[in-house]
């Protein structure tokens, strides 16, 4: 059928719109990772450096001026990965039986989970556990507070709750238990949650940092979030731990290092992310249905 005027105008019109939101949306970053590739020169000159005319990596050599910071970085990934494994284990071992409505005692359990959503003990109890377990300057009070978050809880339960009982019941006919069930049959058919569940784990473990200056005191176990917010306090004037660094390095602007500091934090995301897209809409979405 031949669309009508008003139809190619309002499509015209959504295309202008959306490309132009687009375009507000892609400039920050786009800002962000020109600075951080430009001279301190250019920079000073130039008020706006969205693409610099000669590239320079003074912010990222003042920053990869530390060998802490490769130590650091080493953290971080045995942090993700460890703590993403761990959140995904009991959050797989909490939902399926949760989604099993001849469980006793499941709603009130449930009515713990949410309860735990709105109301916490406070950073002073979590700490006071935390110490009292032993747990002070080691990686486990990195990994075990928030193993498991109630929403993305209740949304695994919910996905595992839509699939059919005769899976189940065919499976018990054949033998099987119930943590076969879980491994054979209902976690091959729960992959795309179990991806967006895992970048959900897993930014948040990157991305962390108050945690490790509440319980880290070495300064070679803090992860790369850490020190990354030292490195732009010192860019700011701020006081911090500056006996790491090259006393002989000429400091860029505080702008850069800021910049550089955001892309290096943001990068490593960003190449996970392509590999789970395919996953992130469909899972974030099914077990969301129904309650």
């Amino acid at each position: 059928m031949k669309e009508s005027l008003g139809g190619r105008l309002f499509d015209l019109f959504n295309y202008i719109f959306l490309g132009l939101f687009g375009l507000v949306t892609v400039l920050p970053f786009i800002y962000v990772v020109g600075g951080a590739f430009t001279s301190p020169q250019e920079y000073i000159s130039r008020r706006l450096v969205l693409f610099p005319h000669t590239l320079s990596l003074e912010g990222f050599k003042y920053i990869f001026s530390t060998p802490v910071l490769l130590t650091s970085l080493s953290v971080t990934i045995f942090i993700t990965v460890a703590g993403t494994l761990i959140n995904l284990v009991f959050t797989c071992l909490m939902a399926y039986p949760l989604s099993r409505k001849d469980l006793d005692g499941r709603k009130f359990i449930l009515l713990g989970v949410v309860f735990s959503m709105l109301f916490s003990g406070g950073m002073i109890p979590l700490f006071l556990v935390v110490k009292s377990l032993g747990m002070i300057d080691s990686f486990w009070s990195l990994l075990l507070p928030g193993a498991i978050s109630a929403f993305n809880l209740i949304v695994l339960k919910n996905f595992f709750q839509q699939m059919p009982d005769g899976l189940e019941e065919a499976a018990k006919i054949d033998g099987c238990n119930d943590l076969r069930i879980l491994w054979q049959i209902v976690l091959p058919l729960s992959l795309p949650a179990i991806a967006t569940f895992s970048l959900f784990y897993a930014v948040n473990h990157w991305n962390s940092f108050f945690s490790a200056i509440l319980y880290i005191n070495d300064n070679y176990k803090w992860p790369i979030q850490v020190w990354l917010r030292q490195i732009v306090i010192l860019s700011s004037g701020g006081l911090g731990d500056s006996a790491t660094f090259d006393s002989n390095y000429i400091v860029p602007p505080g702008q850069i290092i800021k910049m550089a500091v955001i892309v290096i934090s943001t990068v490593p995301i960003l190449c996970v992310y392509p590999f789970l897209q395919k996953h992130f809409a469909k899972g974030a979405l099914i077990g969301s249905v129904k309650g």
